[in-house]
Order: C-alpha cells, then sequence, then structure tokens
C-alpha cells in the first residue's frame, strides 16, 4: 500500500495554508485565494516558485522557501489531525501484514514533524519530497517507493487526494484510490482510479477487492 500524506492521511492541508497566509503578511502582501487550490499536493519547489512569482516578482526563492517551512514547522508543531478514518485503515494494514510506503512531495523536514502522529512503524518505506530529482506529478516518487519496498506495480494501491498524486501514481503503473482534498482541489475522472468519500469504515478487504477489480480491468 502505497500513502500520500498530507490531505490523504492527515489534515495538514490546513497548516499549510496559513504558513502560505502568514508568509504573505510578512511581506505586506494579500495571497490570492486561487493559489491554494493551484499548489495542493505539488512539491515544494514548485509552489515556492507560483508564491514568488505571484507575490514577490524578482524574489528570491531560496529565501522564500526557507520562510515558509519554518512557518510550516511552527504550524505542525500545534498538533495534526488525521483524516477520518485514516488512522484505522492504516492499523489494519499493518495488522494484515502488508507493506506500506509513505510517498509525499513534502520535505523530510515536514515529514518528520507529522510522524509521532503517523507512527515511524507504520511504514516500511517514507519517500520525501527533497530526496529526489524530481517530484509528483512525476511518477519517480512512486517508482521509487515501489523500489525500495521490492515490489511491482502489478502487487500496489496507491491513495491520494490530489490531482499531481494521481497523476504521479497512473503514470508508475499504480491504481489510485481517491479520497476528497480538503484544499478543494478537484482530481478528474479518468482510468486507474476509483473514487471514495473518505476512508471512514474502509477495510483490508475492500482495498484487495478493488485492486483486484483494477488488475482484472487492466487485463
Amino acid at each position: 500500500m502505497l500513502f500520500d500524506m498530507d490531505g490523504t492521511l492527515v489534515d495538514s492541508e490546513g497548516h499549510w495554508e496559513r504558513a502560505m497566509f502568514d508568509l504573505a503578511a510578512e511581506y505586506e502582501r494579500t495571497l490570492p485565494p486561487d493559489i491554494l487550490t493551484a499548489v495542493t499536493g505539488t512539491s515544494v519547489p514548485d509552489t515556492v516558485q507560483l508564491l514568488t512569482e505571484r507575490l514577490l516578482p524578482g524574489g528570491d526563492p531560496v529565501a522564500v522557501q526557507t520562510r515558509l517551512l519554518e512557518l510550516t514547522a511552527t504550524r505542525l508543531a500545534e498538533g495534526v489531525l488525521w483524516q477520518p478514518g485514516a488512522e484505522e485503515l492504516l492499523e489494519a494494514v499493518r495488522a494484515a501484514g502488508l507493506a506500506t510506503a509513505l510517498v509525499t512531495n513534502s520535505p523530510r523536514s515536514i515529514v518528520q514533524s507529522s510522524l509521532p502522529l503517523l507512527g515511524v512503524d507504520r511504514f516500511d518505506v517514507t519517500v520525501c519530497g527533497d530526496e529526489l530529482p524530481r517530484q509528483k506529478p512525476d511518477p519517480l516518487p512512486y517508482l521509487e517507493a515501489m523500489n525500495r519496498l521490492g515490489v511491482t506495480a502489478a502487487e500496489c494501491l496507491a491513495i491520494e487526494d490530489s490531482p499531481s498524486g494521481v497523476q504521479a501514481a497512473i503514470d508508475a503503473g499504480v491504481p489510485v484510490l481517491v479520497v476528497p482534498s480538503s484544499a478543494g482541489a478537484i482530481v478528474p475522472e479518468g482510468p486507474g482510479r476509483i473514487f471514495a468519500a473518505s476512508l471512514l469504515e474502509a477495510t483490508v478487504e475492500e482495498l484487495r477487492h478493488l485492486h483486484a477489480e483494477f488488475r482484472r480491468r487492466h487485463a
């Protein structure tokens, strides 16, 4: 099982949003509302590029990124909540003996802030956004996670909430269970994906059934 983090397992999108508002306020700017949807699920460098272009033309992206990560870490330290049903599903997946990977565009420093809640022992592998040359929507993070786990795409199911994350998994050959994004980003209909209202009451048996159905249709 391959899990996204922000917005899928934990309700951290709001922390990122508030950090962006804080950043804009420090530069005496107003954050355009459409930016929040535009950056959902994107990598930190892509988010910083958009913020710099829209808020601080000619500004230093390195300084913007450093400050954004500082502000986000401060917000995360206030506490992060599980998405509905996520903890129970993760516990069930681990109890069933299934291998798990956390595949996120967030940098390692941010992931470390969330791992005390998520539980380090709940993941065999963690792939973070600052550890690879390309991030979602590129398939590389999912390909790297499967390589570290020693599994093939045919053996995997990804759980995602954002358009970029879904695209990354699909391009890696992995079927996706899509749950709604708390930031309001809309994942388009398409092959290799099925939509759920939430992870509440999701079971390992249901995930196995979905995976088998995905593979049957693909074949």
